[in-house]
């Protein structure tokens, strides 16, 4: 296997929650946080938490409203989240096509 700078990926988005919401969000408009919740599979204060990450990182935006008393938050990934997340996939790529194609009986380094 070629070497690979394990530091090319980014933090942010390196974290299978965050990366879970980043696939959704690319290939939507937007999403419910509770779409989103469902989706994932986390608790709601734990995928609340990724969220701020994301937003914090200027990956997402969120948007807030009411319907009929209720609260409802949206969220849309950016342009930047957009990037962050072509290129992750990118790297993984690169490191997937690096690996040996035959990895049955080949023990690590």
């Amino acid at each position: 296997m070629k070497t690979y700078d394990y530091r090319q990926f980014d933090p942010l988005v390196h974290s299978r929650i965050r990366l879970s919401v980043l696939a959704i969000l690319v290939s939507v408009d937007d999403a419910e946080f509770t779409y989103l919740r469902d989706q994932v599979r986390a608790t709601d204060g734990n995928l609340g938490a990724h969220l701020r990450k994301l937003e914090d990182g200027g990956y997402v935006q969120v948007t807030k409203h009411f319907v009929n008393r209720k609260p409802h938050t949206r969220y849309r990934v950016t342009g930047a989240g957009r990037d962050a997340f072509r290129k992750y996939v990118d790297n993984l790529e690169r490191l997937l096509h690096s690996a040996p194609e035959d990895l049955e009986g080949k023990a690590a380094g």
